[in-house]
């Protein structure tokens, strides 16, 4: 794992200018490479590389980068792991005087054998790459399939700049920072700033299974292109779906998992897991304990709070499976001290508080080991989020009721007073949660409003369903469906699904676990998002992943083969933190200042008053609003560091 960085600048560039201008960029993603660096420039062409080293493979010199080809055509900066190098190398019909056995190498002799996409889409792995063509005088921008890695790129001026993270983008001189009010819409509404846009004007995410080139010379605007596509793979799925028996469907789950293990535990380094306790890592960590000759390092934290704490469950998982374990009970007060810290983590606002149990996790594992597996993506996969059931089973409801009917429940939920409404839930005790009947009166009128599944989805995964309302720019934040309802899938969970694995899984979760792990120099791997799991994931017909309500049954079905029953059959808790109750306590002073008015209006983008309400309710015990003044202090806590 490593952070890249670079630009391209048109208009050229004197080299002592340039090396002291890539050299700060390449010190902002320190930290994500601390043990070597490295920078390469042309200045004919205007275009720079840095890059900071995470040695995992090849720890001599020989994986030192910037690397430049065995021809010496191509010169690359790469950010990731290749699983299946080594194929890559013996597919190689000349290969060059091997100067080490990084992946790195691998690919630069695949350039020269096989072209630059033809190579990616041989590769196994996560990444994120630049690549310069000496020969053609262009640069290539590559991700993975799945977005485990980030990619940052846009034109400010006449510079192409690029990178890992933000944070070294921000100190180019020709970066202009201005926010995209429309991206900070879509922020509050989702938690999260969804790509290919990031918080800035003029910066975009690189999306997931894509590659986009540019001329040396001209400023130009070209589209990403992709190289592998999950819409594609899903519509082949629903094409030529699996159609073997329970049993051949667990044993090919079981061979295909084994096989992504097997793959990312290539490490020349110490390499363990993350454990919840839950069915994701548990299947991934059996399989890491049954693959390798030494008791798998595990890591967990717990909280003082029990309805926070998965400590428990991940113990008994890893006493039964014999892993090193380790964990650490975590106080509220060091919880707390990560919040300062997740501006400059994320390098754009954050509104997802598991980013500081996740912080915390991958700090602990960092005293022991450089690489840590996890089980993110299994909820996408297998249908794990209960939010999936809960949005099917309510709109095949109301769907089925006939539509004078709707419209007319729909004119009342308008009409009546939201208190009204709320006063007949309380009496007869509709929601789950009491303290969410504010927002069971929103839900219900989703419910009758909405002319399909997608768009009472996308109010279910909203924290603000209308965030232009408390912007002063007053900019709209808009949600597609297109792609996930273009899979081919009549059943509305697996449209749900989709969506989440193209924009919630890389923009929430995978930043989260990528941003968090690289603060501590830490290299996370996902086996669960090895491609060919994830093709095979979509060529199930749905009862494989639900079944009789059980849901994730497949994924369940291979883990119990692993793990007793009764260690991993528990209720599915998440990876949180009591935000709601520390906002009322201990978080309350620093919440305060920075929902003040003048924080709001005179230095922020908001109208105070509706966000000053929503403080006033929360902190009454009226409601809980911590998902909406979550992305709110977040975006106040990012701008405020970055003035």
């Amino acid at each position: 794992m490593c952070g890249i960085t670079g630009f391209l600048d048109t208009k050229g560039f004197t080299e002592e200018a340039a090396t002291a201008v890539i050299a700060r960029m390449a010190n902002a993603v320190a930290h994500r490479g601390p043990d070597d660096e490295g920078r390469w420039l042309d200045a004919r062409h205007g275009v720079a590389l840095g890059h900071k080293r995470l040695s995992i493979v090849d720890l001599s010199p020989a994986g030192h980068q910037p690397m430049t080809s065995a021809g010496g055509r191509f010169v690359m900066v790469f950010n990731g792991e290749i699983y299946n190098h080594d194929e890559l190398r013996a597919a190689l019909a000349h290969p060059p005087a091997w100067r080490g056995h990084s992946d790195t190498e691998s690919l630069l002799a695949g350039f020269e054998a096989f072209g630059i996409e033809e190579t990616f889409r041989r590769s196994v792995g996560m990444f994120g790459a630049a690549v310069w063509d000496r020969e053609k005088a262009c640069l290539t921008l590559v991700r993975d399939r799945l977005g485990e890695k980030p990619l940052y790129y846009g034109w400010q001026g006449a510079t192409l700049l690029f990178g890992s993270e933000l944070s070294s983008l921000v100190v180019h001189p020709a970066f202009l920072g201005e926010v995209d009010q429309g991206a900070l819409s879509a922020f509050l509404k989702l938690g999260y700033v969804p790509a290919p846009y990031s918080i800035y004007r003029g910066i975009s995410k690189l999306p997931p299974g894509t590659s986009v080139t540019f001329r040396s010379g001209a400023v130009t605007e070209p589209e990403p292109v992709a190289y592998w596509s999950l819409v594609e793979a899903a519509a082949r799925g629903a094409k030529e779906p699996f159609a073997g028996s329970d049993e051949e469907a667990v044993d090919e789950l079981e061979r295909l998992l084994s096989r992504s293990v097997k793959g990312q535990l290539m490490s020349d380094v110490p390499l363990g897991a993350f454990l919840s306790g839950g069915v994701d890592s548990s299947t991934i960590v059996a399989l890491m304990q049954r693959l390798g000759s030494e008791p798998v390092k595990t890591f967990t934290i717990g909280f003082a709070e029990s309805g926070f704490d998965e400590s428990q469950a991940a113990r008994d998982v890893a006493r039964h499976l014999g892993t090193d374990h380790s964990e650490l009970l975590v106080t509220p007060a060091e919880a707390q001290g990560v919040i300062p810290q997740l501006a400059s983590i994320y390098g754009e606002p954050f509104g997802d508080s598991s980013a500081i149990p996740t912080t915390i996790v991958a700090g602990l594992a960092r005293r022991d080991v450089t690489v840590a597996l996890s089980g993110d993506g299994g909820d996408e996969l297998f249908a794990g989020y209960g939010r999936y059931h809960r949005t099917t089973r309510v709109w095949s409801r109301a769907a089925s009721m006939p539509q004078a009917t709707r419209r007319m429940a729909t004119l009342a939920l308008r009409t009546l007073p939201a208190n009204a409404i709320q006063n007949v839930l309380m009496r007869f005790e509709v929601g789950q949660f009491p303290h969410l009947f504010s927002e069971r009166v929103r839900g219900l009128q989703a419910v009758f409003g909405s002319k399909d599944v997608e768009a009472l989805y996308d109010v279910r995964v909203s924290n603000w369903p209308d965030p232009a309302a408390i912007l002063q720019s007053g900019a709209a934040a808009s949600r597609s469906f297109a792609a996930a309802t273009s899979i081919g899938r009549a059943d509305p969970t697996e449209r749900m699904m989709a969506f989440d694995t193209l924009a919630y899984l890389p923009d929430d979760v995978l930043v989260k676990v990528d941003r968090a792990a690289m603060s501590h120099s830490l290299e996370t791997r996902v086996p669960l998002l090895d491609h060919r799991v994830v093709e095979f994931a979509w060529s199930l017909p749905h009862g494989f992943k639900v079944r009789d309500g059980e849901e994730k049954w497949l994924l369940k079905r291979l883990l119990h083969k692993l793990v007793p029953r009764e260690l991993v059959d528990r209720p599915k808790q998440g990876f949180g933190v009591p935000i709601h109750e520390w906002l009322r306590g201990p978080l309350r002073g620093w919440a305060e200042d920075l929902l003040s008015v003048e924080a709001l209006e005179g230095s922020g983008p908001f109208r105070a008053a509706p966000v000053r309400e929503l403080w006033r309710q929360h902190l009454a015990g009226k409601a809980d609003w911590q998902y909406r003044l979550w992305p709110v202090l977040m975006y106040q806590q990012w701008a405020r560091e970055r003035r």
